[in-house]
């Protein structure tokens, strides 16, 4: 690339490379040079917006948590409508066919990105816990339309349905069957008939 040229949106650039590489060869390969060749960008632009690789790892990270806000915000737009179970069902399969896997897996491989998230994430790894609230968020909408029990304890059954559906997709080269997760959606989550 000519010296002197403006790269726009470099940032996304870079981030979108990241989820190729990630998506394509898992969180082993994600190195910058990996970024930046993927990117088609010299290797010091992102040295000239990144403080190094891990600053760059933990913003990708956090774009990608911001990211679900948009999935968030439909869930919670889906509350009263449709079955409860087919709208789990379809959140988390869209949640875990995207790169939150690889990035659950990208915040389990290096230490020194855990480290700096700690610093800035209150607890767990962001993209998990993000959509444990996102999803548990759901359920109480639920739970007050009296769609799901009324003793719920939403905030578990959030938990238990990403970690639950983040099992079934974890490790794979194929995604899961979409039953696989509905059947774990409907055994957790009992609606109100």
């Amino acid at each position: 690339m000519p010296t002197g040229v403006t790269i726009r949106e470099v940032r996304a650039q870079l981030f979108r490379a990241a989820d190729r590489i990630l998506l394509r060869d898992g969180p082993s390969a994600l190195t910058s040079r990996a970024v930046t060749t993927e990117a088609g960008v010299a290797k010091g632009v992102l040295h000239r917006h990144f403080d190094d690789f891990d600053a760059f790892l933990a913003e990708f990270v956090l774009d990608r948590v911001e990211r679900m806000d948009a999935q968030a915000a439909a869930l919670r737009e889906a509350a009263g409508t449709g079955n409860v179970v087919d709208n789990l069902t379809d959140a988390l399969t869209a949640l875990f066919e995207s790169v939150a896997v690889a990035v659950v897996a990208l915040v389990s491989f290096r230490d020194d990105l855990r480290a700096r998230l700690r610093d800035v994430w209150p607890a767990g790894v962001p993209v998990l816990t993000e959509a444990a609230i996102m999803i548990g968020t759901y359920l109480a909408a639920e739970r007050d339309l009296g769609r799901i029990p009324a003793d719920a304890d939403v905030d578990t059954l959030a938990a238990m349905l990403i970690g639950s559906t983040h099992l079934l997709f974890a490790d794979r080269a194929t995604t899961p069957d979409a039953s696989a997760v509905r059947k774990v959606v409907a055994t957790l989550v009992r609606p109100e008939a």
